[in-house]
């Protein structure tokens, strides 16, 4: 975790979740400081783990994504070595984006990106219904995804 942060970093990581692209020059003025000292402050940042590494965001289209789903899976077994052992198959697969562990009767909810409907359904039987610690899987199709740009801040009080 990382340590306190200070109203001069929240603005960093404020400014930087808006835009990654921001030069240290532009940051800097954004935020009220020296370039040296937001360049000092960034690198801080990134040791300390409050800021990882930039991502460019790519229009999956674009990779010949055509179709997206959430499945739903619940395990048979609630064991640390089940939760590990499908967790880590699950994050070797290509076509998963992200994989949220959940409390309720899901306990994995897994983003896949697939080229079409027979490629998720290949992925259903080979990657998913075999797998030992799986009691069930509901697949649910997304239509449309919108992220916005950054997590809310708490941090400061608000």
């Amino acid at each position: 975790m990382p340590r306190s942060l200070d109203a001069i970093d929240l603005k960093i990581l404020t400014a930087l979740q808006a835009d990654a692209d921001l030069s240290n020059k532009e940051l800097a003025a954004r935020v009220g400081l020296a370039p040296s000292s937001a360049l000092a402050r960034v690198r801080r940042l990134r040791a300390d783990g409050a800021l990882g590494a930039a991502h460019a965001e790519v229009d999956p289209r674009a990779l010949g994504v055509g179709l997206q789903a959430l499945i739903a899976v619940q395990l048979d077994v609630h064991h640390a070595k089940s939760v590990a052992a499908l967790r880590d198959h699950l994050l070797g697969l290509p076509e998963v984006v992200a994989l949220f562990h959940t409390g309720g009767e899901a306990d994995f909810l897994v983003h896949v990106a697939v080229r079409d409907a027979e490629h998720l359904r290949q992925l259903a039987f080979d990657a998913f219904a075999g797998r030992a610690e799986l009691r069930r899987m509901e697949t649910n199709l997304i239509f449309e995804v919108q992220r916005k740009a950054g997590w809310p801040c708490y941090a400061d009080g608000r």
